[in-house]
């Protein structure tokens, strides 16, 4: 049987792809080959003299620009700062200002604002994803895009809405692109996430995926092993119980797993049921 080649995509198409992509802003508006050599400078013209020459004062060549993201502390010397800078963190809007001013992670460069967090600080339930994304990035709130409204329905199902729960992310500025942030750049936000979740102090904590259980429960395994199992969460001061579930974008893509995530928020919901705040 022959096969009929599929007919090539539209404008329309293409851009809905770009756009899904991460792709949403354009540099030039034709394309560059950078891998072509450059041409060769043209030699100057030599020009004869016809008088002495006068000694002329060499003018020092400007400095470029430095981008900011080359300026930035090494790797190492980024997570130590970050470490003692969140650790000094009394409150959260003293956490949200340093991260503001933190200029250890070259995330923050290329991200439109920080991402801090979204929901009530005092809420006993705390939900953690991995980074920002587009939608996110343009409001500087957490998990407002197709994600976000499926998170709003899954909370509600046992109960809750935003007013009720603390929401955030390990990274939080936008990776270029929506790319996975590198293990550098996790390492340097993670000592802020931290902060965050022991100045929240939630009686449940909540990681969104892989990458925010891996993170903050020291796991390397896959999220189809931990989600749906009880975790010791350490903030160094109390142990909070810790679930993994799947991320919300997850479930866009394979619906299938949505009846697995319901057991899991129906037992964090039993769990929260069960646990007597502190503060209480």
């Amino acid at each position: 049987m022959d096969l009929i080649p599929e007919p090539a995509p539209n404008i329309r198409q293409l851009l809905a792809f770009y756009l899904e992509a991460g792709v949403d802003c354009a540099l030039t508006e034709a394309p560059v080959d950078r891998l072509s050599e450059p041409d060769a400078p043209i030699a100057p013209v030599p020009v004869r003299e016809t008088t002495p020459a006068r000694p002329i004062r060499e003018v020092p060549a400007a400095t470029p620009a430095v981008p900011r993201s080359e300026i930035a502390p090494p790797p190492e010397a980024a997570i130590a700062i970050a470490r003692e800078a969140a650790r000094t963190a009394p409150t959260l809007e003293a956490l949200c200002t340093l991260l503001e001013n933190f200029e250890g992670c070259a995330l923050k460069n290329t991200a439109t604002r920080l991402v801090f967090a979204d929901g009530n600080p005092q809420a006993r339930i705390m939900f953690v994803g991995e980074a920002p994304g587009r939608d996110e990035d343009i409001e500087g709130l957490p998990f407002v895009g197709r994600s976000g409204k499926l998170l709003d329905r899954m909370i509600a199902a046992i109960g809750l809405d935003r007013s009720k729960a603390y929401i955030a992310n390990v990274i939080p500025w936008r990776p270029p692109g929506n790319r996975t942030p590198t293990p550098q750049e996790t390492q340097i936000c993670l000592p802020f996430i931290q902060r965050q979740i022991e100045l929240v102090n939630p009686d449940v904590l909540v990681t969104l995926g892989n990458p925010s259980t891996q993170t903050l429960l020291s796991t390397r395994e896959g999220i189809m092993r931990t989600r749906g199992k009880w975790f010791d969460y350490d903030t160094g001061t109390r142990t909070i119980r810790a679930m993994a579930t799947f991320h919300p974008a997850y479930l866009l893509r394979s619906p299938s797993y949505k009846r697995m995530s319901w057991q899991d928020l129906r037992a964090i919901a039993k769990a929260l049921e069960q646990t007597v705040s502190p503060s209480s």
